[in-house]
């Protein structure tokens, strides 16, 4: 196909610009030629109940505290850590051999909140892509401990139904559905030890990954996505879920900083990409649902399982609630008066969560069954007040049937408008001076990749 026109663009962006002001803005992000029949059947699956039923016999083991039994079959960490695993392994058998299922033991030394060494274990659920050559990995991951208003009580009952069992029951329900569906890529379902005593699990695993130079897209961290009910300001919302991203990485590099403060790219990290592409993705596939990105790292001085993956390089996300009740959360069960506290089964929402789980899906579904990135995405250097975007197919994987050139003013949070092509270079009638670009993958099955940010093109 020979280079675009920069006519042919011109009345194609006047009509989309058009179409802008007289309607509501919405992303486009992802191709709205209709809803992949696959990922709609996988979330017609996701279960309310399923999640219950995972939330109340996780509360069941009395304690999941990271320091709690270890021996008991029915009390503590131990118990938790086998059921889940225990699960994951009857969903793993619907796989046809993809799905593998470990416990996955690390060391943790004495320190902050680790009174003595102790071995912790991951659940790891891996379902293998059904491409050789895919060597691209997403985790979807929930914590499994626990904890009361001490952080250090491991005896006294700590339900932790929606911190975290919540996150845990999405990750199991995810499992049970997709266990049965191939994919290209690579995609972990993990249950976390260790995050209430200062990330040790999320920890270990992303410098296992980093060490092992795997090719982790995406990391999906969700803690705490069951709640509807805000403390204090008595605020119910039962259709907005929240994503955290970091707007400057925890592993950039001199030259990285040069090129973000050069190019003005502070709001287009890997993972802030990650985020929009989630809105988009889940949006469109599940329905009087939105998402709100949260433009932090996490909350206000607070940190979640994300957080060592985002410092390893990998671009990885929080999901959580839209109104935390503190009642509930790290709280010892109790009643004061009229007031309840603890973070019991009865508090969580779990249709809500459903609804939450099903964003993950779609956005992962979609990652897996989606094309390579496109590589070298370049933006041309050159005065002028139209833009030139060139990059390559990618070199690995099938060859995509086109391209999205995403677009949007400098001072939006979200990709405004899509321009479809299907050559490697394109000019179009946008300034660089006045709005930011990115390019993604489309597929044949009119899925998309994770969009990238140009860099200088000279």
């Amino acid at each position: 196909m020979h280079k675009l026109r920069i006519t042919y663009f011109l009345l194609l962006s006047v009509s989309l610009w058009s179409c802008k002001y007289s309607h509501e803005k919405k992303e486009t992000g992802i191709s709205q030629k209709g809803l992949h029949p696959t990922i709609t059947a996988m979330l017609d699956e996701v279960s309310a109940d399923s999640i219950e039923n995972n939330v109340r016999m996780l509360v069941s083991f009395g304690s999941r505290h990271s320091l709690s039994d270890t021996k008991s079959d029915t009390f503590g960490i131990g118990a938790a850590r086998r059921w889940v695993a225990k699960k994951m392994e009857a969903y793993a058998a619907n796989s046809n051999g993809r799905m593998a299922v470990e416990l996955d033991p690390f060391v943790v030394s004495a320190g902050r909140r680790i009174p003595y060494t102790i071995e912790m274990k991951n659940v790891v659920a891996t379902l293998a892509g059904t491409d050789p050559d895919d060597d691209r990995v997403m985790l979807v991951s929930g914590h499994l401990d626990s904890r009361v208003s001490d952080v250090m009580d491991s005896t006294s009952f700590a339900p932790g139904a929606n911190d975290d069992a919540s996150g845990v029951a999405l990750v199991m329900e995810l499992a049970r559905v997709m266990a049965k569906h191939e994919f290209p890529a690579t995609i972990i379902f993990m249950a976390v030890q260790g995050e209430e005593q200062g990330l040790l699990g999320a920890k270990y695993m992303a410098e296992k990954l980093k060490k092992d130079s795997i090719n982790l897209i995406a990391m999906f961290n969700n803690d705490m996505v069951g709640n509807t009910l805000s403390s204090e300001t008595g605020i119910h919302d039962d259709s907005t879920v929240r994503i955290f991203s970091e707007t400057i990485p925890a592993f950039e590099t001199e030259d990285m900083e040069r090129l973000r403060k050069y190019t003005g790219a502070e709001n287009d990290s890997r993972a802030r990409q990650l985020a929009r592409y989630i809105k988009s993705v889940g949006e469109k596939y599940v329905d009087n649902f939105s998402i709100t990105l949260n433009y932090r790292i996490d909350r206000y001085l607070r940190g979640g399982d994300h957080l060592p993956f985002s410092q390893n390089g990998f671009a990885a996300v929080r999901f959580c609630e839209m109104n935390e009740n503190y009642l509930y959360q790290h709280q010892d069960v109790r009643k004061e008066g009229d007031v309840q506290y603890g973070d019991l089964p009865e508090y969580v929402n779990y249709d809500y969560a459903a609804k939450i789980t099903q964003v993950n899906l779609a956005a992962l579904a979609n990652l897996a069954l989606s094309p390579y990135q496109p590589e070298n995405v370049g933006l041309k250097v050159d005065l002028g007040n139209q833009t030139t975007l060139v990059w390559e197919h990618p070199s690995k994987g099938p060859k995509p049937k086109g391209y999205n050139i995403l677009i949007r003013e400098t001072y939006q949070a979200t990709w405004e408008q899509s321009i479809y092509v299907e050559d490697t270079t394109a000019i179009i009638p946008y300034s660089k001076d006045n709005f930011f670009f990115a390019v993604q993958s489309v597929g044949n099955n009119d899925t998309n990749s994770l969009p990238v940010f140009p860099t200088p093109a000279r």
